[in-house]
């Protein structure tokens, strides 16, 4: 094979190669070029096109390169010869390259289309953050499970015989892949139904984060301190989450204190405490102000419980860590004894905590 593409491949061949990967890699860089001077100048409208006429050069340029490979390799008989042949389609490396090339350039364009056009659309009609992503997502899978029947027709794969291939597996596979196809399905109620949308604050098991991206199978949840969370979209739809985007964002500290202690007193102290933290740290609101209440006990413990304004759910651990050092501090210095911890001893002749 290297021997007949030697043979095949002349010397103007690949001079003319040369000639034209250096033209179109200087006509990508002026094209850049051009535009940058032009939106330098304050133009409104080249400032706006900037990042569309740059991908628009490189995807030119991308697929530009690959024709031209092409092209030039159009006399060697590996490119057009059969990998296999399905009725009347004969697959070649090159049918399989038109195909990459189809699927490549629908998932470049939808990319764009979302990004660049449909945002301008959203701004001009006044559609929310959510829909416009919703709307986004769809889009997007409808080009590209299309993009991807036509490269697969292209190579002479029948979708009809794929989708009978599937109805069978599917029957075996059932039971195993049941919680794939849950979160498939509820990936496309949340995108329809929106029950929570990219950018709102949700709280799941006692962490709390934004929404970052809703896909079909998964949803990325970004904390301050776990980092990012990957939740299966079927969480979602089966149990019960808290939507924080519209409440108020409190940090929240529960103090317990020994039974008898004297209860003004405590209340004092956890009085001074918060005002301290108001006065040393950032991000608390000045309304509404800090509530300190006594809402609970029992005969070992009595408990209190401090909620503080904050502007974001960044700072809130940050300022529930901070009140907990000054409170321990506070009770140190005035000797405010915590509940007792009681051991019991269970059947098994363990021991376990008892409060």
């Amino acid at each position: 094979m290297v021997d007949t593409f030697i043979r095949d491949i002349s010397r103007e061949d690949i001079i003319r190669l040369a000639v034209f990967l250096v033209i179109i890699i200087v006509g990508n860089w002026l094209i850049k070029r051009v535009a940058k001077f032009s939106a330098a100048k304050d133009s409104r409208f080249f400032q706006r096109s900037l990042p569309i006429i740059d991908s628009l050069a490189d995807w030119v340029t991308f697929y530009g390169i690959i024709i031209l490979l092409l092209l030039t390799f159009s006399k060697n008989e590996w490119l057009f010869e059969p990998l296999y042949t399905h009725g009347e389609v004969k697959v070649t490396i090159l049918l399989i390259v038109i195909a990459f090339l189809i699927v490549s350039l629908a998932h470049r364009l939808v990319k764009l289309f979302n990004k660049y056009i449909l945002s301008s659309v959203y701004d001009y009609y006044g559609v929310d953050r959510g829909l416009g992503y919703t709307f986004n997502q769809i889009i997007y899978y409808t080009v590209m499970f299309a993009a991807l029947a036509v490269s697969l027709t292209s190579v002479g794969i029948n979708l009809t015989a794929i989708g009978a291939v599937f109805g069978v597996l599917g029957i075996g596979i059932g039971f195993g892949m049941r919680n794939v196809a849950g979160n498939f399905v509820s990936g496309i109620i949340i995108l329809f139904e929106r029950p929570i949308e990219v950018g709102e604050i949700i709280q799941i098991n006692d962490k709390v984060g934004r929404v970052e991206k809703i896909r079909l199978r998964s949803t990325i949840i970004r904390t301050a301190k776990e980092g990012t969370l990957i939740v299966p979209n079927q969480y979602f739809i089966e149990q019960i989450v808290k939507n924080r985007t519209s409440a108020r964002m409190m940090a929240q500290v529960k103090v317990s204190v020994a039974f008898g202690t004297d209860t003004h007193m405590v209340q004092a102290l956890l009085e001074q405490a918060v005002n301290e933290i108001k006065e040393n740290e950032k991000g608390i609101l000045d309304y509404p102000e800090p509530d300190i209440r006594f809402i609970d006990f029992n005969s070992r413990a009595m408990e209190f419980q401090i909620e503080i304004p904050v502007v974001n759910f960044e700072i809130k651990e940050k300022i529930e860590s901070k009140l907990r050092h000054m409170v321990a501090a506070i009770f140190v210095d005035k000797n405010i004894q915590l509940p007792a911890v009681t051991f019991q001893m269970n059947d098994n002749n363990n021991f376990y905590t008892s409060e």
